[in-house]
Protein backbone atom coordinates (compact mmCIF):
# COMPACT_ATOMS: atom_id res chain seq x y z
CA UNK A 1 0.00 0.00 0.00
CA UNK A 2 0.93 3.60 -0.58
CA UNK A 3 1.47 6.28 2.02
CA UNK A 4 -1.36 8.26 2.18
CA UNK A 5 -1.01 12.60 1.51
CA UNK A 6 -0.48 13.95 4.70
CA UNK A 7 0.86 11.66 6.28
CA UNK A 8 4.89 11.80 7.42
CA UNK A 9 7.10 8.70 6.16
CA UNK A 10 7.61 8.46 9.74
CA UNK A 11 4.45 8.66 11.13
CA UNK A 12 2.95 5.65 8.23
CA UNK A 13 6.05 3.45 9.56
CA UNK A 14 4.92 3.75 12.82
CA UNK A 15 1.21 2.95 11.93
CA UNK A 16 2.10 0.58 9.67
CA UNK A 17 4.02 -0.99 12.70
CA UNK A 18 1.27 -1.97 15.04
CA UNK A 19 -1.44 -2.47 12.33
CA UNK A 20 0.48 -5.00 9.93
CA UNK A 21 -1.84 -7.17 12.01
CA UNK A 22 -5.07 -6.41 12.47
CA UNK A 23 -6.93 -8.86 14.72
CA UNK A 24 -3.66 -8.89 16.61
CA UNK A 25 -2.70 -5.58 17.68
CA UNK A 26 0.92 -4.83 19.86
CA UNK A 27 0.69 -0.66 20.47
CA UNK A 28 3.67 0.42 22.27
CA UNK A 29 2.70 1.69 25.79
CA UNK A 30 3.99 5.38 24.37
CA UNK A 31 1.04 5.43 21.75
CA UNK A 32 -1.34 3.86 24.17
CA UNK A 33 -0.12 6.76 26.90
CA UNK A 34 -0.51 9.48 24.09
CA UNK A 35 -4.65 7.82 22.93
CA UNK A 36 -7.38 9.40 24.28
CA UNK A 37 -9.77 8.04 26.67
CA UNK A 38 -12.35 8.06 23.98
CA UNK A 39 -10.26 6.14 21.56
CA UNK A 40 -9.37 3.12 24.51
CA UNK A 41 -13.70 3.10 24.74
CA UNK A 42 -14.24 3.12 20.95
CA UNK A 43 -11.78 0.23 20.68
CA UNK A 44 -13.17 -1.58 23.84
CA UNK A 45 -17.17 -1.39 22.53
CA UNK A 46 -16.04 -2.98 19.76
CA UNK A 47 -13.90 -5.88 21.60
CA UNK A 48 -16.93 -6.04 24.35
CA UNK A 49 -19.57 -6.30 21.43
CA UNK A 50 -17.52 -9.24 19.72
CA UNK A 51 -17.30 -11.26 22.89
CA UNK A 52 -20.38 -10.89 24.05
CA UNK A 53 -21.49 -11.92 20.07
CA UNK A 54 -19.60 -14.71 20.57
CA UNK A 55 -20.53 -16.09 24.29
CA UNK A 56 -24.14 -16.24 22.71
CA UNK A 57 -23.67 -18.04 19.77
CA UNK A 58 -21.66 -20.58 21.88
CA UNK A 59 -23.98 -21.03 24.36
CA UNK A 60 -26.69 -22.01 21.93
CA UNK A 61 -28.83 -19.22 22.09
CA UNK A 62 -27.87 -17.88 18.66
CA UNK A 63 -31.78 -17.78 17.61
CA UNK A 64 -32.93 -15.44 15.19
CA UNK A 65 -35.58 -14.09 17.28
CA UNK A 66 -34.04 -13.08 20.24
CA UNK A 67 -29.93 -13.04 19.13
CA UNK A 68 -30.01 -9.23 18.76
CA UNK A 69 -32.31 -8.62 21.78
CA UNK A 70 -29.95 -10.76 23.79
CA UNK A 71 -26.65 -9.31 22.50
CA UNK A 72 -28.03 -5.45 23.63
CA UNK A 73 -29.18 -6.74 26.78
CA UNK A 74 -25.13 -7.67 26.95
CA UNK A 75 -23.41 -4.47 25.94
CA UNK A 76 -26.20 -2.27 27.01
CA UNK A 77 -24.60 0.30 29.54
CA UNK A 78 -26.61 -0.64 32.53
CA UNK A 79 -25.33 -4.31 31.92
CA UNK A 80 -21.71 -3.70 31.54
CA UNK A 81 -22.11 -0.98 34.54
CA UNK A 82 -23.14 -3.86 36.48
CA UNK A 83 -20.22 -6.42 35.18
CA UNK A 84 -17.70 -3.80 36.30
CA UNK A 85 -18.89 -4.47 40.21
CA UNK A 86 -17.86 -7.76 39.62
CA UNK A 87 -14.35 -6.91 37.90
CA UNK A 88 -13.02 -4.11 39.90
CA UNK A 89 -11.91 -6.52 42.85
CA UNK A 90 -9.65 -8.55 40.09
CA UNK A 91 -8.19 -5.51 38.45
CA UNK A 92 -4.06 -5.10 38.93
CA UNK A 93 -3.25 -1.45 39.62
CA UNK A 94 -2.20 -0.41 36.06
CA UNK A 95 -5.93 -2.25 34.88
CA UNK A 96 -7.72 0.23 37.40
CA UNK A 97 -6.00 3.33 36.76
CA UNK A 98 -7.19 2.74 32.80
CA UNK A 99 -10.46 2.53 34.15
CA UNK A 100 -10.55 5.26 36.20
CA UNK A 101 -8.88 7.51 33.16
CA UNK A 102 -12.05 6.32 30.81
CA UNK A 103 -14.51 6.43 33.60
CA UNK A 104 -16.86 8.87 32.29
CA UNK A 105 -19.41 6.24 32.98
CA UNK A 106 -18.87 2.54 34.38
CA UNK A 107 -19.43 1.20 31.01
CA UNK A 108 -17.34 3.68 29.37
CA UNK A 109 -14.62 2.48 31.73
CA UNK A 110 -14.69 -0.42 31.06
CA UNK A 111 -14.94 -0.46 27.52
CA UNK A 112 -11.86 1.67 27.47
CA UNK A 113 -10.13 -1.55 29.91
CA UNK A 114 -11.25 -3.93 27.31
CA UNK A 115 -9.46 -1.25 24.73
CA UNK A 116 -6.88 -0.89 26.45
CA UNK A 117 -6.15 -4.56 26.82
CA UNK A 118 -7.42 -5.60 23.03
CA UNK A 119 -4.86 -2.99 21.91
CA UNK A 120 -1.96 -4.27 23.97
CA UNK A 121 -2.56 -7.71 22.47
CA UNK A 122 -3.70 -9.25 26.30
CA UNK A 123 -6.51 -11.41 24.70
CA UNK A 124 -6.18 -14.15 27.52
CA UNK A 125 -6.39 -11.43 29.98
CA UNK A 126 -9.35 -9.92 27.84
CA UNK A 127 -11.09 -13.67 27.94
CA UNK A 128 -10.53 -13.70 31.83
CA UNK A 129 -12.14 -10.93 32.63
CA UNK A 130 -14.66 -11.61 30.30
CA UNK A 131 -15.23 -15.20 31.72
CA UNK A 132 -15.74 -13.68 35.24
CA UNK A 133 -18.30 -10.94 34.12
CA UNK A 134 -20.24 -13.62 32.13
CA UNK A 135 -20.02 -16.67 35.17
CA UNK A 136 -23.60 -16.26 36.55
CA UNK A 137 -25.25 -16.84 33.22
CA UNK A 138 -23.35 -19.41 32.05
CA UNK A 139 -24.80 -23.42 32.50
Amino acid sequence: TTRPSGITPKEWSRWRGFMSAYLHLNVQPDDLRAMSSLALAHMGDAVYEILARGWLCTQGRATCGNLHKETVALVRAEAQAAAVEKLLPCLTEAERAVYRRGQYTRATGLEALFGWLYLQGQLERINQLFGIIMEEKEG
